[in-house]
């Protein structure tokens, strides 16, 4: 929940983000789902403000999302999910069963590492610039699809009303953001993922993640 006032103690919880980095959108459901109420720094990857030199203090690879937490900055948003659930415990994400934990980490790391990195503004603009607007559609769809397929296997001895059970954990705040830019940005096929499509379906009645969506955001294009 984005605000102007100060619900954390001595020092509010400062957010870096853009509307339609899912990495940003990960952090801001777990602020939602945490009831903390933290001020917005918009920051405009398509101008290049990532590359400030003020911003390059913060995260020196220059990407959002960043969390600042009175003297602490924290960059990455698997990290800044970490530091949260470490100094701000209520709603835990993480379940206590190890198994279960294991597996809501593996599928976070499908998403942050096999299918967001390939998909990002920096990689499609280099196939759009060096081969076609069309070919950096297609090498999305391809890569999503693939890490989709992954996912169905992994979760589906695992999955109850959510990715792991019957509570919002760790894997759902990864889940969420890339099939909601399925759907909306690379209008992905997702007839053949049932079970990630049940998924969104459940995330959308969570106010915690309707809150968080990009067009939600205060910089989002009005």
């Amino acid at each position: 929940m984005a605000s102007g006032s100060d619900n954390n103690g001595d020092q509010q919880l400062k957010l870096y983000s853009y509307h339609r980095s899912s990495c940003a959108y990960r952090v801001r459901i777990a602020l939602n789902l945490k009831g903390l109420k933290y001020e917005y720094k918009a920051v405009n990857l398509l101008k290049g403000e990532q590359f400030s030199p003020e911003f390059r203090k913060l995260n020196p690879i220059g990407y959002v999302p960043v969390l600042v937490d009175g003297d602490i900055a924290v960059s990455d948003s698997f990290a800044i999910l970490l530091y949260l659930e470490e100094k701000y415990p209520q709603h835990p994400l993480l379940p206590k069963d190890l198994q279960r934990k294991a597996i809501n980490f593996q599928a976070a790391n499908i998403v942050c590492s096999s299918i967001q990195p390939l998909q990002n503004l920096a990689v499609l603009n280099y196939i759009e610039e060096r081969v076609s607007p069309d070919a950096k559609i297609e090498w999305a769809k391809v890569h999503i699809g693939k890490g989709f397929a992954a996912l169905e296997d992994l979760l589906k001895n695992y999955a109850g009303r959510y990715a792991t059970g019957d509570e919002v954990s760790f894997a759902d705040l990864f889940l969420a953001p890339q099939i909601d830019a399925a759907f909306t940005r690379f209008n992905l096929d997702m007839t053949q993922f049932p079970l990630l499509s049940r998924l969104h379906e459940a995330y959308n009645e969570i106010p915690a993640f309707v809150d968080a969506r990009p067009d939600k955001q205060p910089d989002a294009p009005s």
